[in-house]
Formats: structure tokens, C-alpha cells, sequence
């Protein structure tokens, strides 16, 4: 049987091989043949070939190949004018043609491998679903990827991932392009998207792996999370078609590429390094962003370089970014393949030769094994995911960048955090572009020391109730006199809040600057409440109390002689030594007040200190100070007193001169041992701690509190913890805690300084 048609080399090996059409009546044609016209009929009206005119057009709507004068009598009236014609080049003359035919050859198969051949190959060949709709691996580790495939661990392979919107044809469009027409990848006529997610096969013939991808603007929930997939899917890919079958070229396109582009070199590309890095690839992916062509198949409507067919597209495609005023740097290259479909089905040659170029240069994108590709796409996955507020959905960026930026939002002001999702689990802080506004409610301000920052150093500084170098009822004795202090690392004790009598001025005008910050969720505050007298006290009390439980001694009393013991000076003789006067001999009893004497440190009763008299050597200065009979008899004159040498004690008498500021506020604390513990504490728990009433578990092994495992304070977090789980004393000098003071495990595993 004869084939009355034209057919090239790939339809001669396609429909006309041995096994199908063995003996056919065909004839080779050189190249630039021209075919006789269809509505010609010869000078004698017959149809013989010889005798009719060659064609000089084809009419693409008549599907006709039309000599000049059939062109002139079929097409001339007003009702064809709008018909597309295609040129044929001049026609050969008969001894050229006869030339020509005989210098042709047979065609010669530049494949390898036969049809059956491939065929066989992709027999086994099927998608799996890569990430789901909601952004969660499908496929747990590499090995299972790896199975997936069905390839070799050791294969270096390329990503060829393909875009566009739904309904396309992008699965089709993959399944002719790599696996011969096989539904490697589903189709369906329906209305619904028949891709939900991410899909993956391996081509073992061009050794790549094909990701189909959702369509962009289908009617789905959760839109700017698939969104933000195609994104992750194209920061792995060596290769990219963006598929549109349309009769024009949209901006949409072009702004897609754009803003794909502008998210993948500020948001991906830190990642990449770091993940490539980690699997050992010698070529970084962040550096060479993936190829991209655009595969744009037509009906009706000329394709992009028709018009100016000595234009290169390149040039043209230049010019659409250029009046969007933006050029996606990110991509290696951007090219254009065009198809005009007249009548299906679809021309996929042009597009598969265009992709075979791209995959066969490594010179900007190497290949790499299956393990590289999934760990890329792994890493990028967990760093950029969560749920994204429907409010973003409206936005005129393809990909903003709240859909890879933290969603934290700054409590004072409302600003965004900039960094990255997920940084928190690499110690990377939260930060916000622009400055944040003071609020009473959070009190963010932060202290500098002023000297520090004029010598070219930031240091931050805190007030807090005693400075590092005293010991804690020392510090606390300076605190009740001379009030908070602010230390600096560098310079020392740099403000005292009551250091004179008056004219104590703001430390913000004298010794800090201050700097408003902002403040995350999750956050404990700022200045963080370090003025932690009473909670120091309250420590000391149940101390005392615990201490002095076996004995019949009220509890205030025995509270009081403890705290003078503490703060006495060193000369002084302890308290609980003191069992009756040292000049009369008479035994102290429990409600007996023991007084100590200015001059030697002995104990003596009321009768036996009753004289009063100034003690500089010993640090007391000029005023007169409780001595005993037997000292004040010894004193000197007062005007020699005046030319004695003052040798004060260092914190000795300091501590003892605020005794009695003390032990007014112990006065007030103290009675916690007669009233109820639990109000008491809860009135000198700094504002950090979790309150009792809400601790109901360990917060370190959430084991249940009862009377039995007793709740303590991590004075660097607050949280309730039991014993088991606050086992060490670390200093926390970030809470005010210059010395060792309990910590929870978990704290204690943090960095060196709390």
C-alpha cells in the first residue's frame, strides 16, 4: 500500500520500520522538497504528479499546499484573507531534483538503543509521591529514596523539575518528553488537579530524576504553602520547564521567574551552602542557580520569534524582562522552545533535543548522587515550613518573604523578625529591620556603660542588687544603706542609686545610655527584674528556720542573732559563743538582748554597755557608739581622738552601721516563720519565677509535686524543678545571682556564663 504523504526521519522509524509496514511504495526526498499543490489539477485537468505545479505556500487552516495560481483563486476573496499561509522556498528546477534524489542516503539512526529497547527500559519505571500537600517528606531517608528511584546509590544524576499553571498539561508534557507517551506521571480530563504535592521518577535513559510539581492558581487550601513548595522543588533542579500553552506570553510568567528568582538568592542559598557542604559536593548549588526553558505551544497565534525570525529569542525575552524592570539573576539561563500545534498531537521533538543540550553541559550544573538531592531537598524542607496566615495569600509577590522569613512578632512594636524560618534551633536570635518603641508594660530598655561605649565597646549593663565582689549578706547589707547597683564587666561598680544623702542623680544622665529593644515571644523581659533583695532574705530566713527548728528559741530572735553574726565585723565574737556577759557573768536568756562592744567585740547585757563613746580606730568614725564599762574607762580625750589615725575595716563596720536597716526589714520578714511560708513567698518571688500555684510538675522530668518531692526555683530560667533535677550552684549574673545560687539541669547544660 502507498503512503501518499511526507514523513520525516523519525516518523520513517516510527511508522515504517520492518515489523509494521514492510513493503511500501516510498521514495527518499532531498532536502528542500517542495510538494505538488493539492487543488491543482494540470494543463490536461489531470492529477498525475508530473504534470501539476509544485506549491508555494501551505495553508495552515485549509491544511493545503497551494501553487501561486490556486493560491490567487482559493485564497484571494475577504472571507480567506485571515487564513495563516506558510511559505515554501523556491522550487528546485527538475535537473537539480534529480541530482539531488540520487546523492541522498538512507537515513541513519543516531540512537543507540531501539525503540523496543527503551520501551523496555521504562517497563519498571512509576512515580511516588515526594512531599505532600501539607509540606511533609513522604519519603523518611535516603535509602528509601534511593529505592524509589530504583538506581544505583553511586548514579550521579540531574533534576529536571517542571511549572506552570493547572490544567497545563505539565504531566503530559513529561510523560512524552522522557518516558515515550508512558503515564509515568497521571492525566486526567477532569476538572480537579490530578498532581497534589510533589511526584519524582527516574528516567534511566537520560540518567535524570523528573519532578512533577502542583499547577500554580488551582482552587486549593493552604495555597501559599504549595506556592512555597515549588520554590524548595526549584532550588534543587538542574533544569526547569515552565510549560504554558496559551496564545500569548504573560507577565505572570515573567514575574513568577522574577520573584522566584529574587527568593531563591536571599532566602535558599545560605542553606545550600551549608547542606552541600555537609555531603561534599565540589560544585555548590547556591552559586549556580538551575537553567530554565520555556516551553510555550500555541494553536493559533504565532510563536514568540515568527514575527523577526533573524531576532534572536533571547534578545526578545530580554526586552519582556526589561519592561517588567527586572532580570531573574538567580538562573544560569532562560530559553524559549515554541510548538504550534495545527492538529494533535503536540511536538515534543524540539523541546526533547532543547533538554538533551542543557543535560549533556556540566559546565554550570554538575551532576550528583541520589543521597545530595534528597538531603538538599530535606534540609530545605525543615528550614522553610509552617503555616502561613491566610492574609499573606493576597499578596502581589509570587513569593514573599513571610514565606521564609520567622513569623515572630515583636510584642512592643509589632515588627517582624527577619531572619530566617526555624533559626532559633541554631542559637541565631531573632532580629527586626526597623527600631522598636519603649513600653511600659515590657520595660525594654537596656542599659550601656557609657565610658565603655565612648571607648569603642558595646557593654551592657544591669542593675542588680549587690556587685560581684561582695559576699551575699555583705551585698545585701550594702543594698539596704546604699540601694541597687550597676556594674560593668570593664569598669566595676559604676552607680550606687543612694550613694549620698542627697543628689543622687538618674544614672541615664551620668554613667549608662539607653537603648530601646524589642521583645519576642517566648522572651523572659529585659532589665529582667534583678533587684532580688527579698527573695535573698526570704533564702536566709528559711535557712535560719531550718536550722534552728530543734530548738526552743523564737524564731525572730533567733533570725535576728543569726543576721549579726552575718554582717558583724570580724573582731566581733559570734552570737551563738555568747552565753553570758562578759563583765558580770550573767546567763543570757532566750528573750535577753546580747550587745556587742564597739571596742573590744566582747558580749556583755544592757547594765554592763550602757556608756557610749567614738571608736575610729575601729571604723565607726567620729560619733559616739555602745561601749562597754570597761572600755570607756580606757578612752582617750576627745581631742585626741581627733589626731588618731582612721583605720576603717574595709565592709567591716559598713555591714554593722546598716544593721539596724536590716533588721528593720528582717523585722518585717522574719514573722514568715509564724505565718503561713507560701504568702510570703509569693510576695518576694521576683517577677521571672513561675508562681507556686501554677507549678504542678517538674519542669525538667514532669514528675507530679506532692508533699513528699518538695518544688524549688532555677534562679536562671524560674521554672519549677524538683531536687533531683537542680542539683548544682552556678553564679547567674544575667538574674542578679553573683554567686553560686541553684540552677536546673538544663541551665546548667547552657553556655559558661548564665
Amino acid at each position: 500500500m502507498s503512503v501518499k504523504a511526507l514523513s520525516c526521519v523519525r516518523c520513517e522509524q516510527e511508522l515504517h520500520s520492518p515489523d509494521r509496514l514492510k513493503s511500501p511504495d516510498r521514495f527518499q526526498t532531498g532536502p528542500g522538497h517542495v510538494p505538488y499543490c493539492d487543488s491543482c489539477k494540470g494543463g490536461n485537468g489531470s492529477t498525475d504528479g508530473a504534470k501539476r505545479n509544485r506549491s508555494v505556500v501551505r495553508c495552515q487552516n485549509c491544511k493545503l499546499d497551494l501553487c501561486r495560481d490556486c493560491q490567487k483563486r482559493t485564497h484571494s476573496s475577504g472571507n480567506k484573507m485571515k487564513h495563516q499561509l506558510t511559505a515554501y522556498p523556491l522550487p528546485p528546477k527538475p535537473e537539480e531534483v534529480t541530482s539531488v534524489q540520487t546523492l541522498v542516503q538512507p537515513p541513519v539512526l543516531t540512537s543507540n538503543e531501539t525503540k523496543a529497547q527503551r520501551s523496555k527500559l521504562l517497563e519498571s519505571v512509576c512515580s511516588f509521591l515526594l512531599v505532600d500537600k501539607n509540606e511533609e517528606m513522604q519519603i523518611k531517608n535516603e535509602a528509601e529514596f534511593v529505592k524509589k528511584l530504583n538506581c544505583e546509590p553511586e548514579r550521579l544524576l540531574k533534576v529536571v523539575s517542571i511549572f506552570g499553571n493547572t490544567g497545563e498539561g505539565k504531566s503530559h508534557t513529561l510523560n512524552h518528553t522522557f518516558f515515550m507517551g508512558r503515564e509515568v506521571f497521571k492525566t486526567s480530563s477532569a476538572q480537579e488537579s490530578c498532581t497534589v504535592g510533589v511526584w519524582a521518577a527516574f528516567d534511566p535513559i537520560h540518567k535524570v530524576v523528573v519532578i512533577d510539581t502542583e499547577g500554580l492558581l488551582g482552587n486549593s487550601s493552604k495555597q501559599g504553602q504549595r506556592t512555597r513548595l515549588l520554590l524548595k522543588v526549584l532550588a534543587i533542579s538542574d533544569l526547569i520547564i515552565y510549560r504554558t500553552h496559551t496564545g500569548r506570553l504573560h507577565d505572570d510568567l515573567f514575574k513568577f521567574l522574577c520573584d522566584a528568582s529574587d527568593a531563591y538568592l536571599k532566602h535558599f542559598t545560605k542553606e545550600l551552602k551549608a547542606t552541600i557542604s555537609r555531603c561534599g559536593l565540589d560544585v555548590p548549588l547556591s552559586t549556580l542557580g538551575p537553567a530554565v526553558v520555556i516551553f510555550h505551544e500555541t494553536v493559533h497565534t504565532k510563536l514568540l520569534n515568527s514575527d523577526k525570525p533573524t531576532e534572536p529569542v533571547d534578545r526578545l525575552l530580554l526586552e519582556r524582562f526589561r519592561k517588567l524592570g527586572r532580570f531573574p539573576e538567580a538562573f544560569s539561563s532562560v530559553q524559549y522552545r515554541g510548538t504550534q500545534t495545527l492538529s494533535p498531537p503536540t511536538d515534543f521533538c524540539g523541546l526533547q533535543k532543547n533538554l538533551e543540550q542543557l543535560l549533556d553541559n556540566n559546565a554550570t550544573r554538575s551532576p550528583r548522587t541520589p543521597v545530595v538531592i534528597f538531603k538538599a531537598l530535606q534540609a530545605l524542607n525543615e528550614r522553610f515550613s509552617g503555616e502561613i496566615a491566610d492574609e499573606l495569600l493576597a499578596h502581589s509577590c509570587f513569593f514573599p518573604d513571610e514565606y521564609f522569613t520567622c513569623s515572630s512578632l515583636c510584642l512592643s512594636c509589632g515588627s517582624g523578625c527577619k531572619n530566617s524560618m526555624n533559626h532559633l534551633v541554631e542559637g541565631v536570635c531573632h532580629e527586626a529591620k526597623h527600631r522598636c518603641r519603649y513600653s511600659v508594660q515590657f520595660d525594654n530598655r537596656v542599659y550601656t556603660c557609657k565610658a565603655c561605649y565612648e571607648g569603642g565597646k558595646e557593654v551592657i549593663v544591669i542593675p542588680k542588687t549587690s556587685a560581684s565582689s561582695d559576699s551575699p549578706w555583705m551585698g545585701l547589707a550594702k543594698y539596704a544603706w546604699s540601694g541597687y547597683v550597676i556594674e560593668c564587666p570593664n569598669c566595676g561598680v559604676i552607680y550606687r542609686s543612694r550613694q549620698f544623702w542627697y543628689g543622687n542623680q538618674d544614672p541615664v544622665a551620668t554613667v549608662v545610655r539607653t537603648e530601646i529593644q524589642h521583645i519576642w515571644p517566648g522572651s523572659d523581659g529585659f532589665l529582667k527584674d534583678n533587684s532580688n533583695a527579698a527573695q535573698r532574705l526570704l533564702d536566709g530566713v528559711n535557712l535560719v528556720a531550718q536550722s534552728v527548728s530543734e530548738l526552743g528559741v523564737k524564731p525572730a530572735k533567733a533570725v535576728t542573732s543569726w543576721l549579726t553574726d552575718q554582717i558583724a565585723p570580724a573582731y566581733w565574737k559570734p552570737n551563738s559563743l555568747i552565753l553570758s556577759c562578759h563583765k558580770c557573768q550573767a546567763v543570757f536568756q532566750d528573750n535577753d538582748t546580747k550587745h556587742h562592744c564597739r571596742a573590744c567585740g566582747e558580749g556583755f547585757c544592757d547594765g554592763c554597755s550602757s556608756k557610749a563613746t567614738a571608736v575610729p580606730e575601729r571604723g565607726w568614725g567620729l560619733a559616739p557608739v555602745r561601749v562597754c564599762d570597761g572600755c570607756f574607762e580606757q578612752r582617750a580625750t576627745h581631742a585626741e581622738l581627733l589626731k588618731a589615725e582612721l583605720e576603717e575595716e574595709e565592709g567591716g563596720t559598713l555591714a554593722r552601721k546598716v544593721g539596724e536597716a536590716v533588721t528593720n526589714t528582717l523585722g518585717a520578714v522574719a514573722t514568715a516563720i509564724d505565718i503561713p511560708l507560701g504568702l510570703v513567698k509569693d510576695a518576694a518571688r521576683p517577677a521571672y519565677w513561675v508562681p507556686d500555684q501554677d507549678i504542678l510538675f517538674c519542669h525538667h522530668c514532669q514528675r507530679e509535686f506532692t508533699a513528699k518531692l518538695s518544688k524549688h526555683h532555677c534562679r536562671a530560667c524560674g521554672q519549677g524543678v524538683c531536687d533531683d533535677c537542680s542539683p548544682e550552684r552556678r553564679p547567674v549574673p544575667s538574674r542578679g545571682w553573683d554567686h553560686p545560687v541553684r540552677v536546673c539541669a538544663s541551665c546548667t547544660q547552657g553556655p559558661a556564663d548564665l
